[in-house]
């Protein structure tokens, strides 16, 4: 699925982002990996990191927030997989700043669907967590509202275009 694709990864500097491009690397001959995240120390750490081990070439750098449509437009343009890992995560954080956490986790999965319906992009893997099955927390009811969004949007994409939201949930991912 991967190979020859080129592939954005929302919240690519976080716990995920890191194990996916280790994984990414090993496993699959990808033309592009873009790394949009919107903490620039992160970038900078990963980006001299990849340079070190001679694998920056594939890889580019995004620097942007979920919440902002213009710039997730922007940054989907010609790209064939979008993995939406980008998230506010932290329960307790929840409860004292809702409606940042709706404005990252629901609006901002919003931001996603409309910027890949828009460019046409191929496939999007949001990632979800297991607090999204039964919410009885803001952070789960959120991501449940995200998880929501995009499979509705199958929905909604153009009728000639083959785009595919899936939802993949999760505790501990692949080790990260």
């Amino acid at each position: 699925m991967f190979n020859n694709s080129k592939i954005l990864i929302t919240g690519g500097t976080g716990s995920f982002g890191k194990k996916f491009l280790e994984m990414t690397f090993k496993k699959f001959k990808f033309k592009k990996l873009i790394i949009f995240s919107r903490d620039e120390m992160k970038q900078f750490l990963m980006k001299k990191k990849l340079e070190k081990m001679k694998l920056i070439k594939k890889v580019r750098f995004f620097i942007g927030d979920i919440r902002d449509f213009d710039r997730v437009k922007l940054a989907f343009s010609d790209v064939n997989i979008v993995i939406h890992a980008a998230a506010l995560k932290i329960v307790d954080t929840a409860e004292y700043n809702p409606i940042e956490f709706v404005k990252t986790n629901i609006y901002g999965a919003e931001n996603i669907s409309k910027a890949c319906i828009e460019n046409n992009v191929e496939k999007v893997i949001a990632l979800s967590t297991d607090k999204a099955v039964n919410p009885v927390n803001l952070y789960g009811a959120t991501k449940l509202a995200s998880d929501k969004l995009f499979i509705a949007s199958n929905n909604l994409k153009r009728k000639q275009s083959n785009l595919k939201f899936s939802v993949v949930r999760y505790g501990n991912v692949v080790s990260s």
